[in-house]
């Protein structure tokens, strides 16, 4: 008897080749997210700004023949006595290798090319399981939220949401309705083939989600301790929570603040441009952001966030103000985050000018506060901002 075998058409190898390249860029942004995220040049830029991310190249599976010569022992093993585990053949000798740093191989690279996407577009890859934590309900005001939902079927679309299951249901309406017609006859030898008006898409469109009012302050250490190394990291890890915002939450208030001795209210280009200076006098900053809530943004109404980064030095005399300043704060925020950038200019405990003993830092100082609405995170190198990252919003890292 024949057997008879369908072959996927060259359409279905299309779309597995299509959801295939979907997947190597998938991997690829999670692979070079930690170099996407610190990339000083796109710190500051626009959602349109273009970046490239190296994807490897997709190799298709294929069968080879293997020499069969004397000792190599293909597919066999000595004597008739296998057992599961056993290791057939020789040894394989070292195989070539690629390059390491700055030592030579003798083996070639893997294929390697570009792609180009927008922060936007990356934003919709890094952020879509990741929101505010403890997000409530308020009074009055309301923020709206973007969500892709599935929405049904329909007869046009994009092939990658073709529904297989839904065009053939058409199509066998379709054959009822014309044997019915007395239009086809099932007897016959002709087949009944698909026509374009069977074709079903999958349907997804945004639905837009009301959420309660919500405000996040940025709060940024800019003394002149904050090296270019220090204020590189903390720009890094604050365009990251901006571009988040934006692109979850399309009606949160922003509000940046930076500090030094004193503290002000700036736009979002002072805060990312400006040049470190001067003293520091953590307090100043953390009051400021108190004078601004008083003012504009009273806790019965709005869900409140602080985010606060700094190099962890600060005027000694003013860390127990500081310490009192974050626990006000955290009574008041859904979420008061502490972030430490990068290793002190000084050691955990320093010697104070008028006297003989020991003053902890900052970071020590933080270790009294214990609740769940404040948290505290360290950055030391560009490798840890995306961990960080998602610890905080919810994500796996």
């Amino acid at each position: 008897m024949s057997t008879f075998r369908e072959h996927k058409t060259i359409a279905d190898r299309a779309a597995s080749d299509r959801s295939r390249h979907r997947q190597k860029i998938e991997k690829a942004i999670k692979e070079s997210i930690r170099d996407v995220v610190a990339e000083e040049s796109i710190i500051g830029q626009s959602g349109k700004k273009k970046i490239r991310i190296p994807v490897k190249g997709i190799k298709e599976h294929r069968f080879v023949y293997g020499a069969n010569e004397k000792n190599k022992q293909v597919g066999s093993a000595q004597g008739k006595d296998i057992s599961e585990g056993q290791r057939i053949g020789h040894r394989r000798r070292a195989r070539p290798q690629e390059g390491q740093g700055d030592k030579p191989g003798n083996k070639p690279g893997e294929e390697m090319y570009e792609i180009e996407m927008s922060l936007e577009e990356l934003a919709e890859y890094l952020f879509s399981d990741l929101e505010l934590p403890e997000l409530e309900k308020k009074n009055f005001k309301f923020t709206t939220q973007e969500k892709m939902k599935r929405k049904g079927k329909r007869p046009y679309g994009i092939r990658p949401r073709l529904s297989k299951k839904e065009t053939i249901k058409q199509k066998i309406r379709r054959k009822k309705a014309a044997i019915k017609a007395g239009s086809f006859d099932p007897n016959s030898d002709d087949r009944f083939t698909f026509h374009e008006s069977d074709l079903r898409y999958k349907h997804i469109a945004p639905v837009i989600k009301e959420n309660t009012a919500a405000v996040v302050f940025f709060v940024m250490d800019v003394s002149g301790s904050m090296t270019k190394s220090k204020k590189y990291l903390a720009r890094s890890f604050f365009f990251l929570l901006y571009q988040f915002l934006n692109y979850k939450y399309s009606s949160v208030d922003v509000v940046f603040v930076s500090h030094t001795a004193d503290a002000h209210e700036v736009n979002e280009e002072q805060f990312f441009t400006q040049v470190p200076n001067g003293g520091t006098l953590v307090s100043t900053g953390l009051k400021k952001v108190e004078e601004i809530i008083d003012k504009r943004y009273h806790p019965n109404n709005w869900n409140i966030y602080t985010f606060y980064c700094g190099d962890g030095d600060n005027w000694a005399i003013d860390n127990k103000e500081a310490l009192s300043g974050f626990r006000r704060l955290k009574d008041v925020n859904q979420v008061m985050c502490y972030t430490e950038i990068g290793t002190s200019s000084y050691p955990s405990e320093y010697r104070l000018f008028d006297g003989g003993t020991t003053e902890k830092r900052l970071w020590d100082w933080t270790k009294l506060i214990e609740d769940k609405n404040f948290k505290r995170i360290k950055i030391n190198q560009s490798d840890d901002i995306w961990p960080s990252f998602k610890k905080l919003f919810g994500g796996r890292t």
